[in-house]
Formats: structure tokens, C-alpha cells, sequence
């Protein structure tokens, strides 16, 4: 019974330290619905870069206002992501989701902290009647 006790107290200081202050907007690497995505860009951090890690194709037909794209099918990818500031904050999206999706496990290795990855890309922005620049 002692070492059960002991046991619950242990566990419930750990959930306790892992549970943070609750608020899950704060940073962080993190999956976004287009709603939460589209909050972030209408109150943006400051220094918030909204990144597009589609074609210059795609980007051409549609994209969020402000975005820089970064097209993730380059060679050198990878050497333009790690040469941005890991530090600022960031709003990422591709069409679907894969792309921002993998460009996202890729800023976790570089050491980004806080990425915003729309789920479902421009395609859910689209669909959930978020503004999106055209030409």
C-alpha cells in the first residue's frame, strides 16, 4: 500500500510538471486547424514568417497574404530552412499537409521552437473560408 502511495505521488508531480500552464497557443511545434492558423495571421507574434513550402507553380495560383515561399522540392531545401531564424515564430503550410508536415520534423532538428503547421494546407484554409491571395 506504501509503495502504491508513493508510486501515485510520484506519477501525479510528473503529469503535474508535463502539464504546463495549459496554453497550448504558446509555442511550441505544433499542428494548427486552418481556423487557429488563420487566428495566429489575423494577431500575429511579432516577427511571425509565414512560410509556403510549395512550388513556385502552386504558390503563383494562391497563397496566403504575406507568405514566403520555400519550395520544398529544391536541392538545397534543407540548407534554405537552416539558414532561418530558428528563434521567430512561424506559420507553415503546403497543399495537404505532407510537405509542411515533413519540413516540420526537419525545424524540430534544427531547433525551431515554435512552428505552427496548418493541417491540412491551403486546401483546409481554402475550404474553411480563409482569404488566400490570387492573382
Amino acid at each position: 500500500m506504501r509503495r502504491c502511495l508513493g508510486f501515485i505521488i510520484a506519477l501525479s508531480t510528473l503529469l503535474a510538471a508535463c502539464g504546463g500552464d495549459g496554453d497550448s497557443d504558446a509555442g511550441g511545434l505544433r499542428l494548427v486547424s486552418a481556423a487557429d492558423g488563420a487566428s495566429i495571421q489575423a494577431e500575429p507574434p511579432a516577427d511571425l514568417v509565414i512560410l509556403d513550402v510549395r512550388t513556385p507553380e502552386e504558390f503563383a495560383e494562391g497563397h496566403l497574404e504575406g507568405a514566403t515561399m520555400l519550395d520544398f522540392y529544391e536541392a538545397d531545401f534543407a540548407a534554405q530552412l537552416a539558414e532561418l531564424d530558428p528563434d521567430k515564430p512561424y506559420l507553415l503550410y503546403c497543399r495537404s499537409g505532407n510537405r509542411s508536415g515533413q519540413t516540420l520534423e526537419m525545424m524540430r532538428d534544427l531547433g525551431f521552437t515554435d512552428v505552427a503547421d496548418v493541417d491540412g494546407g491551403i486546401l483546409a484554409w481554402a475550404g474553411g473560408g480563409h482569404p488566400i491571395v490570387t492573382p
